[in-house]
Formats: structure tokens, C-alpha cells, sequence
């Protein structure tokens, strides 16, 4: 008898243009919750002129069915005015932002920042013994970085969570 297998989990980047209210980040969080869902990124803000709406972005993990049955669910939500799927919806650009606190003196410190210099960190604090980088790229050349600086003495990340856009002239 052959076994089907299950489906493999796939990456997925959804945006949520929904009301700018109370109450909404909650909903859709305890969606994915009450579901099992994990959630891998979320932002949220404020995007239009009189404060009304509100972007969320949402990196999550799943099979093709799951990702489907996902967005299907947000858009019940009555607040919901859009979901896009930007990594089935075709090119868009991923970015997030960093800060990377690294102690280090010496050669460490040396290596540190040419290795900033490098992925285009920028130095937005230091002491003598310490520096904070800026960075902001893909969420891999982020986890690259983070990966590099462990071994110069890395003491704390701090991430923004990913946002994305579709690529071209039209809004998601």
C-alpha cells in the first residue's frame, strides 16, 4: 500500500488592510491560535492619513491547504478589508529591521565591524566595549549576520518582524 505524504510547509507573507480599531489585532491573533497556527513575523500599523486603517503583515508556516484555509478565515473577519497572499500574489520586496548589540574589544571588535561594513550595518551606539548595529535586508540576511556576530560576542537582537510589498505599479 503506498503512504501519501502530507504536505510540506511553505513560507508565507499575508497583509490584512483592516480597520484601525480596538479589538482587531486580537481577533486575528487568537484566529491563529485557536487554530494551531504559528505565527513566525507580525507587524502592524497605522496607514492611512486619517488613522482608519491599519496594515498587518504576517509571516506564517504552512501547507498549501493550511495557508488557504488561513486567508479564507481572515476574510470572514468583519473588519478585514483585504487579505493578500504576497508570496503566491507574485515579486515583492521583504524587508525587516534589526538592532544587534555585539561586545567585543580588540580583534573581536575589529572583525565585528568589518563584517558590519560588509551586510551595511550601521553603528548606532557604541562604548568601549560594545556596539549596536542597524541592519535591514531579508529576513535571511538578517539570520546571516545574527549567525556571524555569535561567534564575536553577541548579546541581544532585537527584530522588527517582517513587511512587504508587491513589486510594480499596483497596491496589494
Amino acid at each position: 500500500m503506498m503512504k501519501i505524504a502530507a504536505a510540506a510547509a511553505e513560507r508565507h507573507v499575508l497583509t490584512i488592510t483592516v480597520d484601525n480599531e480596538a479589538g482587531i489585532l486580537a481577533k486575528i491573533a487568537g484566529l491563529f491560535t485557536a487554530r494551531g497556527y504559528n505565527i513566525d513575523s507580525l507587524t502592524v500599523a497605522d496607514i492611512s492619513e486619517n488613522h482608519a486603517v491599519s496594515r498587518i503583515t504576517i509571516a506564517t508556516n504552512g501547507p498549501p491547504a493550511v495557508i488557504d484555509q488561513i486567508q479564507a478565515q481572515l476574510e470572514r473577519l468583519v473588519p478585514v478589508h483585504k487579505v493578500v497572499d504576497l508570496t503566491e500574489a507574485g515579486p515583492h520586496v521583504e524587508r525587516e529591521l534589526a538592532l544587534i548589540k555585539v561586545k567585543g574589544t580588540g580583534e573581536a571588535r575589529v572583525e565585528a565591524l568589518r563584517i558590519a561594513d560588509v551586510f551595511r550595518a550601521s553603528v548606532v551606539d557604541t562604548t568601549t566595549e560594545s556596539f549596536v548595529f542597524e541592519l535591514t535586508g531579508s529576513p535571511d540576511k538578517i539570520d546571516n549576520f545574527v549567525t556571524l556576530m555569535r561567534t564575536l560576542g553577541l548579546v541581544e537582537v532585537g527584530r522588527s518582524g517582517v513587511v512587504g510589498m508587491m513589486r510594480g505599479v499596483e497596491g496589494a
